[in-house]
């Protein structure tokens, strides 16, 4: 397999390949393919080799874009994490992926240093920006001289191209092999759901470190689209940049999309777009028929991180006739759904996702096991096929929190919050959020008689977790509820939070910033 951007860069060099939508500075193909060119001749001077598996921690920026494609032109496994984890899980990460180098920027590199200095193993660390830590190598340091003539790899198509990182049950992290193989087999079934058009312009405001946010990049070669990347997402500021950079389609989850739809005082100024990739979480019927209602093309879909997005999408027809889908699986997704014992059920009857086909992961990097049986990959997710082969998605085999589209594992939460030398016990519970689908919170019993303080608890829970992880809300009680068999009762722990799911700005401004996403995790419908 050929390097997608040096061929795109051969065939179209003087369309326009990347926008960057803070500065608004435009990239065509040739040019992006020249700045991939001398990162990649940077990073093999400074030591990166075919092979190896390169960490990115980075804020969303053009340069995150031309090193996810530097990794490629090398033949580099990319292993992108998300800029605002801390230290801990940079470095439980770190470990899992075995990543040899890893790249920062500015606002990373101090949680960066922090991480590699806690490894026993040595990890090379690069920063693209002017380093303040003498063991950290500036990318500028190297000549421009040396970083001509990169000898580009070509690719298998069962070469592992990116690790992304997903949550399990137990809330030890997963690395996600993606293969090149998967990656082209989900851009092609992609297509052939939502259509290519050349001149398709896909606004970006997801994640980097999800599949949601890296699928329009890796695939805007193979379209010839152009990609307009904005690093945060504001509601305003993207009905902005869909007028100023004449979007066409852009990926969302459902808090985004409903926000947007409050913003503007006239649906009619969404008219341009094409289509709306919404995935993420479960897209609530109503927000559906306000689109059909306002006209906007929506395109529910589900996928997951171990298929390298799409599993099944919804065209908006098929989405306004039928709101509580996401649509027929996408060509080569073979998708049954199974009884306890792994048997198929009938069209109608509910039961495990069971998907199989060339986007399904080979497994994942270190100690975990995929879940693989005689009808492919066991999602944990369960939902319906109706007699007309569409999907719907009913909910998780586990109690694992959605929350504005990023997974929250309970037991990572709980057990973060019992390493508080005052906690003898905590329950961590998703509720229901007018907003984000559900909200984070936590019921601990102290250690003695004395009570915990609340604030205590998060701001321990902040230096071990990312903000979308950390409850919302924290109860204080003498005894957890728990069943006959000794397990938490989960409905208990919700009533004592049922009754009040307000959202204070502090908390939403800090789950907005970080749970913007399509997933990255097992079960998120990655746009």
């Amino acid at each position: 397999m050929r390097q997608w951007l040096s061929q795109r860069a051969e065939t179209s060099p003087t369309a326009c390949a990347l926008i960057d939508a803070e500065t608004g500075d435009h990239y065509t193909f040739a040019a992006l393919d020249q700045a991939v060119e001398q990162l990649a001749g940077r990073l093999i001077a400074l030591g990166v080799s075919k092979g190896d598996r390169l960490g990115i921690v980075l804020s969303p920026r053009v340069e995150s874009v031309f090193t996810l494609y530097a990794a490629a032109r090398i033949g580099a496994t990319a292993v992108p994490l998300g800029h605002r984890l801390t230290a801990t899980e940079i470095e439980t990460r770190l470990t899992r992926a075995m990543v040899q180098t890893i790249i920062c920027g500015r606002g990373t590199e101090k949680t960066v240093f922090e991480a590699t200095t806690a490894l026993e193993e040595s990890i090379s660390v690069i920063s693209l920006d002017t380093s303040t830590v003498d063991s950290v190598d500036a990318i500028d340091t190297v000549e421009t001289a040396t970083s001509t003539g990169v000898n580009a790899a070509t690719w298998d198509s069962q070469q592992r191209q990116l690790l992304l990182f997903t949550s399990g049950t137990t809330g030890s992290p997963k690395a996600v092999t993606l293969t090149a193989g998967n990656i082209l087999w989900s851009a092609i079934s992609s297509a052939f759901r939502l259509g290519v058009d050349p001149n398709e312009r896909w606004l970006v405001t997801l994640p980097l470190h999800h599949m949601g946010g890296i699928a329009p990049i890796l695939r805007s070669p193979l379209y010839g689209m152009t990609v307009v990347l904005r690093g945060e997402f504001d509601a305003e500021q993207a009905v902005a940049d869909i007028h100023q950079y004449d979007i066409t389609a852009v990926s969302l989850v459902p808090t985004m999309l409903r926000r947007i739809l409050n913003s503007v005082d006239e649906p009619s100024v969404l008219e341009i777009l094409r289509a709306v990739l919404l995935g993420g979480a479960p897209a609530p019927a109503t927000l559906i028929n306000r689109c059909q209602d306002e006209s906007i093309p929506v395109c529910p879909t589900y996928g997951l991180t171990e298929t390298a997005s799409q599993v099944a999408t919804a065209r908006p027809r098929t989405a306004f006739n039928n709101p509580e889908t996401v649509g027929a699986p996408l060509l080569w997704n073979d998708v049954t759904i199974v009884d306890e014992s792994g048997s198929p059920q009938p069209a109608g009857d509910p039961g495990e996702i069971v998907i199989d086909g060339p986007t399904v992961t080979p497994g994942y990097a270190g100690p975990h096991t995929i879940a693989k049986g005689t009808y492919g990959f066991h999602t944990g997710d369960i939902g319906v096929l109706d007699t007309d082969g569409r999907l719907t998605v009913v909910n998780r085999l586990d109690d694992r929190i959605i929350t504005g589209g990023e997974n929250v594992d309970p037991g990572e939460v709980t057990a973060v919050l019992e390493s508080h030398p005052e906690v003898a016990a905590a329950a961590v519970v998703g509720i229901p959020d007018t907003e984000w689908g559900e909200r984070v919170v936590a019921a601990v019993t102290p250690l003695t008689e004395e009570t915990v303080s609340k604030d205590d608890l998060r701001s321990h829970a902040r230096t071990h977790l990312a903000g979308f992880k950390i409850p919302k809300e924290i109860q204080v009680v003498e005894t957890l509820s728990r069943t006959v068999s000794g397990t938490i009762d989960r409905d208990a722990i919700r009533e004592l939070f049922i009754t009040d799911t307000t959202v204070t700005p502090e908390d939403e401004q800090s789950e907005s910033s970080a749970a913007m996403t399509g997933d990255n995790t097992d079960h998120s419908s990655d746009s």
